[in-house]
Formats: structure tokens, sequence, C-alpha cells
């Protein structure tokens, strides 16, 4: 009879999350032996220590891992399954993205429209950037997809990529390198423009054709790179900035000086007091001093209110040595954007208050 600490094969299912069926296959796949076998009645039974095992093989396969990536898996020390893991993830990923673009092959094939309309073609490592620099302003939310897309417009003259969390709006416009042929706009997936961000950045031209369900990016010798669009309607961003004020604060001070004094501060929210001095941060409360920035100041002087995890992107993806700061008041969206650049700007939200709690 097997030792009465031990589990027969329905109690340990119970306690790993696996059925007795996978039991038997996992014992015959050489995964996981049961510790003890009735010679006689063929009943299995396993010790209270296969459980961690049971569970953690129970959850890799949840992932889609094959039975021998499984099996190196377990037998790994910590450090070398998180790679194999990552490893895996990272392959599950890749198909599911290669699977999304056939899929919007054979859908375009089904309905009977050509595979893309021409929209325009721009130089692989500046759409590279612009992309870059736009999705740093998305967000996922549930419920709200279309945070997480960048709505793409084409007009005879420019292609604008444009992108919003509702805290910051990033805009971007582009001058193709070849005229547009047509106008077009639509709202792309982001995530489909990050994974495709690296491939673009490698080629020297990029031709943007609009198909039924998707946006191509085409280049010579390299895979085409499909994107989906997003069916939910863009926030109407247009009205929102024909309705700002003018900036009652102006600030020209260098980036990395900006983005060196933002990385060092120990909140998660900074208050600027802007005077004709420059900016000075006030202290965080926890003993440290607040710090003084230099810059060009025109305008009203002003006490605002960030949070960093706003503001830091908005300055990180401004172009050039030197930002632009326009200010309109507490409660009104700043603009960013490049000193002698107007093609990327970001407007982003102050917070009513740096005291915890407000909003």
């Amino acid at each position: 009879m097997p030792d009465t600490e031990l589990m027969p094969i329905g109690a340990f299912a119970r306690h790993s999350g696996l059925t007795s069926s996978a039991l038997r296959f996992y014992a015959d796949s050489g995964l996981l032996h049961p510790a003890e076998v009735d010679p006689v009645s063929g009943y299995r039974y396993y010790r209270p220590d296969q459980v961690a095992r049971a569970t953690a093989l129970r959850r890799l396969r949840e992932i889609a891992m094959p039975l021998a990536e499984v099996d190196a898996v377990l037998d790994a020390g910590p450090e070398e399954a998180s790679r194999l893991i990552d490893e895996h993830v990272a392959k599950v990923l890749a198909d599911a993205e290669a699977a999304q673009r056939k899929a919007a092959v054979v859908k375009s094939s089904l309905a009977g429209v050509p595979a893309g309309v021409p929209i325009a073609a721009l130089k692989g490592p500046v759409l590279a950037d612009a992309i870059e620099q736009v999705l740093t302003a998305t967000a996922r939310e549930p419920g709200m997809p279309v945070l997480g897309g960048v709505r793409v417009e084409a007009t005879r003259e420019a292609i604008t990529l444009t992108a919003t969390d509702r805290y910051r709006l990033s805009i971007r416009t582009l001058v193709p390198a070849e005229a547009p042929t047509t106008s077009w706009a639509a709202t792309v997936a982001g995530d489909d423009l990050r994974a495709a961000a690296a491939a673009v950045r490698r080629s020297a031209l990029v031709r943007v054709e609009a198909a039924a369900h998707g946006m191509w990016l085409r280049s010579a010798g390299r895979e085409d790179r499909h994107c989906r669009l997003l069916a939910e309607e863009f926030p109407d961003y247009r009205s929102m900035l024909a309705s700002l004020p003018e900036a009652t604060t102006r600030l020209t001070i260098g980036k990395d000086v900006l983005l060196r004094a933002l990385a060092e501060h120990p909140g998660e929210r900074i208050t600027w007091h802007v005077t004709r001095r420059g900016i000075d941060v006030a202290s965080t409360g926890d003993g440290r001093p607040g710090v003084s920035i230099p810059a060009a100041v025109t305008g009203r002087d002003l006490r605002i209110v960030f949070e960093l995890t706003t503001l830091y992107p908005a300055v990180g993806t401004a172009i050039g040595p030197d930002v632009l700061l326009d200010l309109r008041g507490s409660d009104l969206p700043g603009t960013i954007r490049s000193a002698d650049r107007g093609d990327l700007t970001t407007l982003a939200m102050p917070v009513a208050s740096d005291r915890p709690g407000s909003a």
C-alpha cells in the first residue's frame, strides 16, 4: 500500500489544477512521474512537494509552450527559466503579428478590393522617428482603444501623425519624399506601428498604402508591414486646438538642462514658479531644497504643476537642443515644441495642485 502521506491522483489533480487525464499524459511524456504506482491496481500517487512542479507545468502549457520547452524550463535554474520563457513569449507575439498581416491580405482578397491604394512615400528614418515620438502620447485604456491609436492624415502637402492619451497631445507633420497622390485619413493601431518602426527605420523609402482594413508600409527588399485600422472615432483635437487662448507665458530653455532637472526631481509631481529669471522648482516637502532652472522668459509670472509622467516624455521627444514652452495658465494645456522647428508639437495638461489627493 502507498505511503499515507502520498496523495491519490484525484486529490493531486485538485491541488495542481490539472485533470487526472492530463496527469496521466504528462507521466507518459516524462514531465511529471507519479511518486508511486500501485502494482496491483495501477493507481497513481503523488507527493505533496510535487504540487509546485505540476502547477508550473500547467501555467507553462497555458501560455502554449511546447512540451520540450516546458521540460527545459522546469529543470532550469531561475535565470535560465526566465530567459526561456521570455524567448517563448517573443516567438508567440511574432507569430501573432505575422498571422495578423496574413489575415489582412486574406480579408482584402475575399472582399475583392485591391491590396492597397498609394497614398505617399516617406523617408524611412524620418517616419520611424515620427512614429516613436507620437506613440509616447498613446495609452492602453479599457473601453477606449482609440487612445492606443495614431491618427494618420494625408493631404496634398503633408502627412500628419497625431496621438493623445487625454493628458498629452502629440502632433508630428512630415513633408513626404513624394507628394501624396490623394487625401486620406484613418486611425491606425499604435501597437502595429510600434512593431513596424524598427523595419521602417532601416528602409530608405517607405510607401504608404491604404487598404480596406488597414494601412500598408512597403519598402524595397523588406517584408511589407500591415497596420490595422481602428473603428472608433478619434477625439476631435482640432476643435480643442482652435479653442485654446494665446499663451500668456513663453519659455525658451535648453532641452538637456530641463530633462536633467526633471529626471533628478524626487516627486511624482513638479511645481514650477515661472518668473522673468527662469523656473524655480518648489521643494517636495521632504527636506530637499528647490532648484532653479535658467530660461528665457517673456510674459506673466506663473505657478503651474505637472505630472512628471506627462511632462518628461513631452520634453524628451522635442526636436533640437532648445525647447519652447507656451503656457496659458495653471489649468490649460501648455504647448511644447522645438525652439526652431515646428514639425513636432506636444500639448501637456497640468494638474490642479501639487497637494496629495488633488485632481
